[in-house]
């Protein structure tokens, strides 16, 4: 049976984000993948908890795809987790509607990889700066995998963003068809690197 993904997409400015237009116009059109706007649905930022946690439960991956926002979330996705993730339902006594589900955090950045590390610009790794991410998925029952980054974003030319595009299809088409070995994937600290040792 594929693995049904959901992409939880967060970009208050999406209009203006090169890379995320290549991102998305290459995600896989399949009845096992929803795509879920989140600036388009709550404008007004009134995240409907119900219908979301309906979703999350129609899916066996969750994807938070979303610009690295002030080392954060766009605000509307720090919403979502505030209201979607209800104690009781995600999380404390009896909370373990989301229990082994997957979750994937797919995020572009204008910075280089060098610049996040304790001797460059940003000072601090992606995976360190997206530690209380990890936590809340922890906390709520869900297997944090290593981030989908993509970096340096604002010196990327129209060729960079195809094929950064690309690159996504085929991840998105794995994650459906195949399997991940958990084990085997924890000596990653980025998912992409883990991803090309099996684009073989």
């Amino acid at each position: 049976m594929p693995n049904k993904i959901l992409i939880l997409f967060a970009h208050p400015l999406f209009e203006k984000s090169n890379a995320n237009a290549a991102l998305v116009k290459h995600i896989p059109s399949s009845p096992n993948i929803t795509f879920h706007d989140l600036y388009q649905e709550y404008p007004e930022f009134d995240v409907d908890m119900k219908r979301e946690q309906e979703l999350l439960m129609l899916h066996d991956i969750i994807i938070w795809h979303h610009p690295m926002y002030w080392y954060n979330c766009p605000p509307l996705l720090k919403q979502w987790i505030d209201i979607v993730l209800e104690h009781g339902w995600a999380y404390g006594k009896g909370g373990k509607a989301l229990k082994g589900k997957l979750l994937l955090q797919v995020i572009t950045t204008g910075g280089q990889k060098e610049n996040y590390s304790a001797m460059g610009r940003d000072r601090f790794t992606v995976m360190e700066l997206l530690e209380p991410f990890n936590q809340t998925a922890k906390v709520c029952n869900l297997t944090y995998l290593p981030p989908y980054v993509v970096h340096g974003t604002h010196t990327m030319e129209a060729k960079d963003y195809e094929k950064a595009g690309k690159h996504y299809h085929t991840l998105l088409e794995y994650l459906e068809n195949r399997g991940i070995n958990l084990n085997e994937l924890s000596g990653y600290t980025y998912f992409n690197d883990w991803f090309k040792t099996k684009l073989g």
